[in-house]
């Protein structure tokens, strides 16, 4: 059975950086439709406070959610250094698809497809699918490549994270603050070496009751425009599910592989906000009683960056592979975990072994 690695990656950050300022003359309603009666520099100083995040990335009015994906993917073709008619299939993960300025989605045709025309690909027999599936969505693009290449169904398969969320946030919603813009992309391929690649993987579903901690909604005042949905989160539901269920998620994956904590090198854990990662690795080492541990092993990009959904894990990884994240290396030979949680609610996991 052949196993899948990864042979290239790319990612895209937008240039438009928005700090703080950016949301100084916001009016921030509370959940049930209250106008919160603070000063906004008080709200959104409380909001760094918690998340960690400074800074995020916004795209320009001219550019689209498949334009910077196609970005993404071009690099990533090219650091494969393969021909692009040799895709058998393109997989892209987005929540909204090709959202337009005015924050309407838009799925027809398919992310997948838009790119694959983007990129000039005339091989009829190159799959276009879209995943959507929260912000799991590009980590469950790896699992249904690296089953599709171990079916042999395919051998080389681009897998696209990106999305636009600056478009679909209600601008009185304090936690519009989270959410940014970006696209990470890898080139995976069948290989008949043992042990390599994608070893173990773990995806958890979730559609019960937590269905609507993350959903689709109107503006949170209700003198604004009722008929235009926003991303609707219950951020203290969220953060309780995630801290109870991702970290059991994570050793079951990394006890799949054969392998224990103290044999992984890196967690690439979903960007969501720094209170809740830190939280959710400080709790898979107390899975395993490690009080201590280097916490180097998770690395941040939020803080920079914000929470791009899809785009955070492939746009990490893309970082720290070519050199570009400070103080962050993947160790040769060395197993990472790639993990995530979402809109669904839904959780997944990889253990990723370099060849």
């Amino acid at each position: 059975m052949p196993n899948t690695i990864i042979i290239g990656s790319g990612s895209y950050l937008p240039n438009r950086i928005i700090g703080r300022d950016f949301f100084l003359d916001s009016e921030f309603y509370s959940e049930d439709g209250v106008k919160i009666d603070k000063p906004a520099e008080e709200t959104i100083a409380k909001f760094v406070e918690i998340t960690e995040i400074e800074n995020r990335r916004f795209i320009d009015e001219n550019l689209s959610n498949s334009q910077i994906g196609y970005e993404a993917a071009k690099i990533a073709i090219a650091d494969a250094k393969i021909d692009q008619e040799e895709l058998d299939y393109i997989i892209y993960a987005s929540n909204f698809g090709e959202v337009t300025v005015n924050g309407y989605a838009d799925f027809m045709p398919t992310m997948a497809a838009r790119v694959k025309n983007k990129l000039g690909i005339k091989n009829r027999k190159c799959v276009t699918y879209d995943m959507l599936f929260g912000c799991p969505g590009w980590v469950e693009g790896m699992i249904l490549a690296d089953n599709l290449i171990k079916a042999k169904v395919a051998k080389t398969i681009l897998v696209i994270g990106a999305e636009t969320l600056s478009r679909v946030t209600d601008p009185h919603d304090r936690n519009r603050m989270i959410f940014a813009d970006g696209a990470g992309a890898v080139v995976v391929k069948a290989t008949d070496e043992e042990n390599v690649g994608i070893i173990a993987h773990n995806t958890i579903c979730d559609n019960g009751i937590e269905l609507n901690y993350l959903a689709n909604g109107p503006s949170i005042n209700k003198d604004a425009d009722q008929t235009r949905l926003f991303v609707r989160m219950q951020g203290r539901k969220i953060y309780e599910y995630a801290l109870k269920n991702v970290p059991i998620a994570i050793k079951e994956t990394i006890e799949s592989a054969g392998l224990s904590i103290e044999d992984i090198n890196k967690i690439l854990i979903h960007q969501a906000n720094a209170k809740m990662d830190y939280a959710m690795i400080e709790r898979l080492h107390k899975l395993y009683d490690i009080k201590d541990y280097d916490h180097s092993i998770s690395p941040m990009t939020i803080q920079d960056f914000g929470n791009s959904s899809v785009a955070t894990i492939p746009t990490m990884y893309d970082l720290i592979i070519k050199g570009k994240m400070e103080g962050q290396t993947f160790k040769e030979k060395g197993n990472i975990v790639m993990t995530s949680v979402g809109a669904g609610m839904n959780i997944n996991a990889i253990v990723y072994k370099f060849p």
